[in-house]
């Protein structure tokens, strides 16, 4: 049996819904009533450790979708009581959904490379996919205002990847896991991204002309503060265009292809798409 956590989430939603037609798969959730249709559900909360010796009974395979964001202690907490849960419920393997290399700059790099050293000083097979930011992402931290994009990219790229991508992984991987044992693979995009293809390709979409004319870092923080964010979230934004703008987010070298099995999707398509909506 296969368990996908997170599965109201948009990573683990969309696992879910290629893996709708399986009679061996169940959803984990901390509020199954959210949860989609099609599938057996489980309540799964990492902040509530009976509900994973529940949830994780009879598991064989399970899909550790990434608890999200908060701070290190308590992303660490919660990532070590589900691994720790697993292997008491005698789960075989686990697929753990990271964060690429390349984002080792990250401010929330660290609780992913703790999650994957807790892996591999484990008792349970694993396997771990090293995602690249999402292309959904690029296209939120470079809106459009007054016909210019004041993202502080700066010169620097971003091989940004489609959710729906890593989601074909993720669902690949998780149902021949065997397969995929002790491997971690890097999934970013083919193509780096920079915000002056990103104002051509807006243009192109749109009609409208669209310039890129990049802000500063002091700029972008001053307005993520007085925006309504959670006081971790601002630092995480800023490091991540300054990790973008210093060049550390422009690597493509990627496993995402293979495992695919066809092209990925295009990073441009995806913001151009969403910033015609």
């Amino acid at each position: 049996m296969i368990l996908i956590t997170g599965a109201t989430g948009a990573l683990g939603g969309l696992v879910a819904a290629r893996l709708s037609g399986r009679d061996d798969v169940v959803l984990g959730t901390r509020d199954p009533r959210q949860a989609p249709g099609g599938l057996p559900v489980r309540r799964v909360d990492f902040d509530d450790p009976d509900s994973l010796s529940d949830g994780f009974a009879g598991v064989d395979t399970l899909l550790l979708v990434s608890a999200g964001y908060g701070e290190d202690d308590v992303v660490v907490a919660r990532h070590g009581a589900a691994i720790e849960a697993a292997e008491k419920a005698g789960i075989g393997h686990i697929v753990y959904t990271s964060l690429s290399a390349a984002g080792d700059h990250l401010t929330y790099a660290l609780a992913h490379r703790w999650t994957e050293r807790r892996l591999r000083e484990g008792d349970a097979t694993w396997t771990v996919l090293r995602n690249g930011l999402y292309a959904e992402l690029l296209a939120t931290l470079t809106p459009v205002v007054d016909g210019r994009v004041t993202a502080p990219l700066g010169q620097g790229r971003l091989a940004a990847v489609a959710r729906e991508d890593l989601a074909d992984v993720a669902a690949r991987v998780v149902v021949d896991a065997r397969a995929h044992a002790g491997r971690t693979y890097e999934l970013v995009g083919e193509e780096a991204v920079g915000g002056a293809d990103l104002a051509r390709a807006l243009t192109a979409a749109t009609g409208s002309a669209v310039s890129y004319e990049p802000g500063t870092l002091a700029e972008a923080r001053a307005a993520f503060a007085v925006s309504g964010l959670e006081p971790l979230q601002v630092p995480m934004l800023v490091t991540t265009y300054s990790s973008i703008a210093n060049g550390f987010m422009a690597e493509t070298e990627s496993d995402l292809r293979a495992l695919l099995g066809r092209a990925p999707r295009s990073a441009l398509t995806v913001v151009t798409g969403s910033a015609s909506r």
